[in-house]
């Protein structure tokens, strides 16, 4: 009698979170966790990360309230879709997309970035007076070159 291996099926979802100092340093180290994470999954990162960085600035620039942390949570679905999650401690400055800012400006983008690489971005409330911006970000096409997006 043979023994056969059962056939694996992907999971559904692969999941991913950590909590980080809301300080500059916190929102780099989103960035490249996100850049390893995506890459042991095997996936491209470059749009994924850029969300994440905007995302993460925001929450250590707009969001942070001293001694409070916040929080990244991935999410990638069988889809190839990664949602990203930042949450941040300040649920009374909810974030929208700015006017049109000068060439010269300093800041103002973020959120333009995000909804050029995202599909789909919001806002949520979150326990505690928090709330959580989320984006989701299609990873590409399953038959694309095996390093696209990798740095």
């Amino acid at each position: 009698m043979s023994q056969k291996s059962p056939t694996q099926a992907p999971p559904l979802a692969r999941h991913f979170a950590v909590q980080l100092s809301a300080t500059r340093r916190g929102a780099r180290l989103a960035r490249l966790l996100t850049e390893r994470q995506l890459d042991a999954w095997g996936e491209p990162y470059d749009e994924a990360a850029q969300v994440v960085a905007e995302l993460a600035s925001n929450a250590v620039r707009h969001g942070r309230v001293p001694g409070r942390d916040f929080r990244l949570r991935l999410t990638l679905r069988a889809g190839r879709t990664l949602r990203v999650e930042v949450t941040d401690a300040r649920g009374d400055r909810v974030p929208r997309v700015p006017d049109p800012v000068a060439e010269d400006a300093e800041g103002g983008r973020g959120l333009r970035i995000v909804a050029a690489y995202a599909d789909h971005w919001g806002v949520t409330a979150a326990p505690a007076g928090a709330k959580t911006v989320w984006a989701e970000v299609a990873l590409g096409a399953a038959e694309g070159p095996p390093d696209r997006g990798r740095s």
